[in-house]
């Protein structure tokens, strides 16, 4: 699936449409706090498009405020990737550039990347935003996700997001982009029928994945562990988070 189809499928009004480039001096002016950073935008960005803006007055949705962020806009993005971007660190890097909540559609020779992360006023710099949290992915993968892509992609459109607020829309986004997550464990996608699901599941995720990369390092440990004694309670250990981890995948 290409950018261009994954955006029919948002299904947003023409009054949402910006179309216009948007200068990679911006990305490194206000998203590169490195000069590996600004290295790895100037090689490996192609183009930065600016496709869509969500306004109260575009989408008919209200803005959101309270202590932490105002979201008064939500932009939608196209990054094209040259071959051997580094590409996580570029999308992140345009989620830091950006002042508003981004859904950002990332392409790099044939691969489709979605991504989106909550923004908050910054503590240390007054009127300027910071990421809330860490970016939400979830890629395109043809030969894996079989049906499951075809469902999320619905769940996408503007019209199955929460209108409560422009920040229950974009969290509508990020829970969708989460469903497909999960199921790529589960091997069911279903978006969470409440918000308390869709926390419960959130919290899911992120146990699975500190549980994996702590099994991870036990058993790296364990291959080069010479004393059988301690080769045993390190397997101990992993048996332990195999317990944990199908508790919190059960969670999913």
């Amino acid at each position: 699936m290409s950018a261009v189809a994954f955006l029919q499928a948002l299904d947003l009004p023409e009054t949402c449409r910006v179309d216009q480039r948007v200068p990679k001096k911006l990305v490194v002016e206000h998203g590169a706090p490195t000069s590996a950073d600004k290295r790895a935008i100037a090689e490996g960005v192609d183009e930065l498009l600016w496709l869509a803006a969500l306004k109260p007055g575009t989408v008919g949705v209200p803005a959101y405020r309270d202590d932490a962020r105002e979201y008064v806009e939500i932009v939608v993005l196209r990054l094209a990737l040259r071959a051997e971007a580094k590409a996580s660190r570029l999308v992140e890097l345009v989620h830091r550039a950006i002042p508003y909540p981004t859904l950002l559609l990332a392409e790099e020779s044939g691969r489709l990347e979605i991504s989106a992360a909550h923004k908050r006023w910054s503590q240390a710099e007054a009127g300027q935003t910071v990421l809330d949290g860490d970016v939400v992915a979830v890629e395109w993968k043809a030969d894996e996700d079989g049906e499951r892509w075809p469902a999320f992609t619905p769940t996408m459109a503007l019209g199955q997001q929460p209108r409560l607020s422009l920040f229950a829309l974009y969290q509508g986004w990020i829970d969708a982009m989460l469903a497909l997550t999960a199921a790529r464990t589960t091997g069911a996608f279903a978006v969470a029928e409440s918000p308390e699901r869709a926390t419960a599941r959130r919290q899911a995720l992120e146990e699975c994945a500190r549980l994996d990369a702590e099994a991870a390092r036990l058993r790296s440990r364990a291959a080069k562990e010479k004393q059988m004694a301690r080769r045993v309670e390190l397997n101990l250990e992993l048996k332990r988070l195999g317990a944990a981890l199908a508790a919190a995948r059960a969670n999913l």
